[in-house]
């Protein structure tokens, strides 16, 4: 359920409905909208049978919630979400390109990616510490050295920092180094790892699993938000299906659906969709057309000694190439993207 409350109501009477709401011990969230502020209620809702919350000030009305994803559907906030992340926002009017290598590789590999995808207009620079793969006997990541190297990449650039985080120990080590989370694939429904990132506070780019439902997504993105951190930025990166084409199929139609459904920003990761580069730029103007907010597009300096998925890796030639191109449709969709940093 949620409580609507009026357009004049003020944070006194928000406050009473919450002390209601906490004296019965249930959860409470509060989305606080451009005319309305909303409260969530989180537990058993038959405990308020016998309390007229209706009557109370301030309150315009009760809203029950089909849909078991409670916090990051449309009904606890019906307009679309604006993260911002180090003063970058996403979901806004702006589209956002992360992009860089797979793997944090070496410190020259690292510095070289970032100032070439800072050049094509690239606002955050993505690169992975911690690499689970398929093999355990796969490159693994460089861990804290990895992280030590993204960061000095943030300093001679400027640009914001993303790694995905794969367990509580790379949390913290994470923590202080970069500026957002990502929950891979392989960890979408791993939920004690998922609240330990609600409990971070840290924006988080959250990755659909290859055979996870939208439903099941989206509640699984309601373990990060029941811990308070609203910060989640949902990612499409493609679907296991019987098509050996390409590495997975990209399940555009997933923008549309997701932003009729919930208040997030929609990514799509065209890299790991693809798993060949040549596709992946025509998959990035699809789902730049079909209204995603953003990117997270794999880019190497030298794709072919990549030491994990050299074959999704865009050169920088390639990358500015398309970041060309973004810019000249984000013009004729009424959006914004800077090309050339």
């Amino acid at each position: 359920m949620v409580i609507v409350m009026k357009p004049a109501s003020n944070q006194t009477e928000i406050d009473e409905v919450s002390k209601v709401l906490e004296s019965l011990g249930l959860g409470i969230h509060i989305s606080k909208g451009a005319e309305r502020t909303i409260i969530g209620v989180i537990g058993d809702k038959r405990l308020l049978n016998d309390v007229p919350l209706e009557l109370m000030s301030g309150v315009e009305k009760l809203v029950p919630i089909a849909e078991s994803y409670k916090l990051a559907g449309k009904t606890f906030r019906p307009e679309p979400s604006v993260i911002d992340v180090g003063g970058v926002k996403i979901g806004g009017k702006g589209i956002v390109l992360m992009a860089g290598p797979c793997a944090v590789e070496s410190r020259e590999q690292i510095l070289e990616a970032a100032h070439a995808v800072k050049k094509s207009g690239a606002q955050i620079l993505r690169g992975g510490a911690y690499k689970p793969r398929t093999s355990p006997y796969a490159f693994q990541g460089l861990e804290e050295e990895g992280l030590k190297y993204l960061k000095e990449a943030k300093d001679e650039t400027g640009l914001l920092l993303i790694t995905e985080v794969t367990s509580e120990k790379a949390i913290e080590s994470a923590a202080s180094f970069v500026d957002m989370f990502q929950v891979g694939a392989r960890n979408v429904q791993n939920f004690q790892l998922l609240r330990e990132i609600g409990r971070s506070m840290k924006p988080v780019l959250f990755k659909r699993g290859p055979s996870t439902t939208i439903d099941e997504w989206l509640n699984a993105a309601e373990y990060i938000m029941n811990e308070g951190n609203y910060n989640v930025i949902l990612c499409e990166r493609g679907i296991r299906t019987f098509e050996t084409a390409t590495r997975n199929t990209l399940d555009i139609s997933t923008v549309p659906v997701v932003k009729s459904l919930s208040h997030l920003p929609v990514f799509i990761d065209p890299s790991h969709a693809a798993g060949k580069s040549q596709y992946v730029a025509a998959l990035s103007k699809a789902a730049i057309a079909a209204g995603a907010d953003g990117l997270i597009i794999e880019v190497h300096p030298n794709p072919k000694c990549a030491l994990s998925d050299a074959a999704q890796q865009l050169t920088p030639s390639a990358f500015d190439d398309l970041c060309k191109d973004i810019s000249k449709i984000a013009e004729i969709l009424g959006r914004e993207f800077k090309y050339g940093g």
